[in-house]
Order: C-alpha cells, then structure tokens, then sequence
C-alpha cells in the first residue's frame, strides 16, 4: 500500500470516527475569516479620528462574519458559531459535563453545575454572535425563562399556520430549544441542537412541532 494510499486511508476512518469534524472546520475557518475582517477594518480606522474604543467596536462580529459569508447577518453568525461545536458530546455519556459544555454553561451568569444544557449552548451561541439573550445579556439555563425573557422584551414569535422561521432565529420547544438553520420548501424546519442524544447535532422537525420562536437579530 503506498503513502497516499495509507493517508487516505487514515482519513476516511477520522471521518466516520467524527462525522462533523469537516463541518466544524469549514465553521472555524469561517469565523477566522470574520476576525481578520474584523481586525483589518478596526486597522483602516486608525488615524481617522475614531477614539480607540470606537475603533474596535466599528465592525462587529456578526457583521465581519456576514462579510465572510458574502451575506446575511447575526443570524448566520449565531448558526457559524453553533456549528463550530456539532460533535461536542457529554463526557462521560449522560453526565450533562463534559470541558466543552462547561463553556457553554460559563455563557450563563451564575450558572450551577451541570444539568440539562440545551439552553446554555443556546445562550452560548448567541453571545458569539454579539446578540445575547437576557436581561444585559445574562443568558439562560431553563428553557421557560428564555420564552417568559423572548415574551416580555417583544422578541418571542408565537408558532402558527403562517409563520416561517429565519436561519438564526432561536426555537422553543416544549423544555428543548435550538438554533434554525433552515426552512425547506415543505415546512420542515432544519436546525442545530445542543444536548439531542448527548450531545450537539442537526435535526429537523415538522412546521407545527415549535412552540415558537425568539428573533434577535
């Protein structure tokens, strides 16, 4: 077997050992992309009079990361972020723990130890993408104090016949929520998870299965 037989090889069993691995490369090499638009655009302020703090917030994340992108805006950002994490699964299996959602949970102020996390990765996501959830971007642990946040500050979109989802837009189920990353042409609504059998995934549902739904961008 020769060398670029063997390294083949060697990559198809990565790819069926971790089968988002190349997803949440192409999401990293996407959000590096969004940093260094970032950076480049805070450099071509310098000199233009902007205070220093102005220089590094004249280009947000979301919209260097929509310029990566070639269009869209914090709900591309949301769903780029998101997809750096599908894989991340529960060390040990039901365990609600593992390093990486730690830092899910860390994106929660005062967040306990470890519990049903589906909200947390939520939460995480939107604070990448620079629109976070809660009063003063607190974040949420429980599913119902996100809806009961979405209702009060006028950002919740009760599901119904008419009503269609944008690629970013939170989803809330009944004690489960995710990320939309799509809507095909039948209703069906394609999103990212955190805490779906343990761990970060995409999965799809019919129109009718949300609650509703939380804009915020």
């Amino acid at each position: 077997m020769s060398l670029a037989t063997t390294l083949d090889r060697i990559a198809e069993i990565r790819s069926l050992a971790d089968p988002y691995a190349a997803q949440r490369a192409a999401a990293a090499q996407q959000a590096a992309q969004a940093l260094q638009a970032q950076k480049a655009t805070a450099a071509g302020t310098a000199g233009s009079g902007l205070t220093s703090s102005a220089q590094a917030t004249a280009r947000s994340f979301p919209a260097a990361l929509q310029a990566a992108q070639g269009g869209g805006g914090g709900g591309e950002a949301m769903v780029a972020a998101a997809r750096t994490k599908l894989g991340v699964a529960e060390q040990p299996p039901g365990s609600n723990d593992s390093p990486e959602i730690k830092t899910f949970r860390d994106a929660v102020a005062g967040a306990p130890g470890p519990g049903p996390w589906c909200a947390y990765f939520v939460s995480w996501a939107a604070k990448q993408a620079g629109t976070p959830v809660g009063d003063n971007g607190s974040g949420f642990g429980s599913v119902d104090a996100m809806w009961s946040w979405a209702q009060r500050s006028g950002k919740s979109i009760p599901n119904g016949p008419n009503v269609r989802p944008q690629v970013g837009d939170v989803i809330i189920f009944d004690e489960h929520t995710g990320i939309v990353t799509g809507v095909d042409p039948d209703g069906t609504v394609r999103t990212i998870e955190g805490n779906t059998s343990d761990r970060v995934a995409e999965r799809t549902h019919p129109a009718n299965a949300a609650v509703g739904y939380i804009r915020l961008h």
